[in-house]
């Protein structure tokens, strides 16, 4: 299998680069305040979450809402309609969500899991597209959402193809794992080990590390170079997640949003 990964953002997961001082950086903790999945913030909150001064975070917010970057709605803010334009113009959304909808709805038709396409940013998956029933309670992921890639099947069968894998686990055991429950991976040797056996199936399982009572399995979607593109994934309660059952399907999908994206570029 492939050791190269496409990924979201810059491939070093330290490299976040701060620029507290400029009206850019600024706009860039803004704006991440919104990825806890807040939908709506007061300016209170805003500067709270970005840690931008509450001066600051007021005059830069006028100024967004004035690009249609951000809009206000009444004593609030929220992301803006021009930042879902520009956001449909990003390859990794413009390209595998288009090709990768009809496949994914139709996996979710023959599987009745909760369909996940991810992509890796850093040390979270992306999740750049959903396909989940009325019934779905895995509120936990979310388009546009991310999840830390080491408690997720996506992320671990991101992970396992990395060719820098051994730096990113040193600076995991540095940092530490997240725990979202008692279930998730717990240590780095761990992780490795699990990454291990994900190379050697072609595939990754992830069981209550995100979700109590609930698990995952992925596979990843290899490009025609070899590239890594993305990972999809079927989540659903444990007594209903078989891999003989699902993995035939997520196998297939996979398959076919690689030979579309090849048809995209040609």
């Amino acid at each position: 299998m492939s050791s190269q990964v496409f990924v979201a953002a810059p491939a070093d997961p330290d490299e976040e680069e701060e620029y507290p001082n400029s009206v850019l950086g600024k706009a860039q903790l803004i704006f991440g305040a919104f990825e806890s999945g807040a939908v709506q913030l007061r300016l209170t909150e805003l500067s709270r979450r970005s840690g931008v001064p509450k001066a600051s975070a007021y005059r830069l917010a006028q100024e967004l809402v004035q690009w249609g970057l951000l809009e206000r709605k009444g004593d609030s803010y929220q992301l803006g309609m021009r930042m879902f334009e520009l956001g449909q113009r990003v390859p990794v959304s413009a390209v595998l969500r288009r090709v990768a909808r009809p496949l994914l709805t139709d996996l979710f038709a023959a599987t009745r899991a909760t369909i996940h396409l991810a992509v890796l940013d850093r040390g979270h998956v992306l999740y750049v597209e959903k396909v989940a029933g009325e019934a779905n309670v895995n509120t936990h992921s979310r388009v546009g959402g991310r999840l830390p890639a080491a408690c997720t099947a996506t992320g671990k069968a991101l992970l396992a193809n990395l060719p820098d894998l051994e730096e990113r686990l040193r600076r995991l055991a540095r940092t530490g794992l997240p725990r979202l429950t008692p279930r998730t991976v717990a240590s780095v040797e761990d992780l490795r080990g699990q990454l291990a056996v994900v190379r050697e199936r072609g595939y990754a399982i992830e069981k209550q590390e995100i979700l109590l009572g609930f698990g995952s399995i992925a596979v990843p979607v290899v490009g025609a170079d070899g590239t890594v593109l993305a990972s999809v994934s079927a989540a659903a309660p444990l007594s209903r997640l078989v891999a003989k059952r699902l993995l035939p399907g997520l196998f297939a999908a996979a398959d076919g949003i690689s030979r579309a994206v090849e048809r995209e570029r040609c």
